[in-house]
């Protein structure tokens, strides 16, 4: 096992803290941290680097299970970048261990990509992100889709899943997590092949 395949992942999801967005589009990212904290088992706790997270483990136990940190930044959408980094630096995580969890509008609803790399579409917790790390961390992209008619996006992401979407939602949320843990457990291809749509 090279030091690489050693070193621990660091999952973020993204989305706002409070009460009031939890159910959110935009907080779409936190619901599936929070699938994949109670899978690992854990319970968050608060972190000095503004953040809560869950230290676990993916995988069949042995040799094969990955020593994961799940985390949802404390800071706001748009300063994501500061929570993760401070993560990054303490835990010792690669950037190519890094996966960030987020809403994409220009994708179906519940639909997902796992991606590695490039741009942020426009969105603030990617673009803050790329501003402390880099672009070279992967993306695992649920689909929102885009706001009916002419509402505005940042209201539209702002609302909470209709009542039609959280019919299907725990569906798609549970099926993110998946990905998530196939694309640490057996690599991007895998995971792409398998969840890609």
């Amino acid at each position: 096992m090279t030091t690489d395949e050693a070193s621990p992942w660091l999952v973020v999801g993204l989305g706002n803290p409070g009460p009031e967005y939890a159910a959110n589009r935009h907080n779409v990212g936190f619901m599936v941290a929070d699938l994949l904290a109670d899978r690992m088992g854990g319970r968050f706790k608060a972190h000095k680097s503004r953040a809560q997270v869950v230290e676990g483990r993916v995988g069949a136990p042995g040799p094969a299970s990955r020593r994961v940190i799940v985390a949802k930044p404390m800071s706001f959408m748009n300063l994501s970048g500061g929570p993760t980094t401070a993560l990054r630096d303490f835990y010792k995580v690669p950037v190519g261990h890094v996966i960030a969890i987020h809403d994409e509008l220009d994708i179906d609803y519940g639909a997902l990509r796992l991606k590695l790399g490039g741009g942020d579409n426009g969105h603030n917790g990617l673009k803050s992100i790329t501003k402390s790390l880099g672009p070279d961390y992967f993306r695992v992209r649920f689909g929102i889709g885009r706001p009916p008619g002419r509402m505005d996006v940042a209201a539209f992401v702002l609302k909470d899943f209709s009542a039609a979407e959280r019919k299907e939602l725990d569906y798609f949320v549970d099926r993110a997590a998946d990905a998530v843990e196939t694309l640490i457990v057996d690599g991007l291809e895998r995971a792409q092949s398998t969840y890609n749509s």
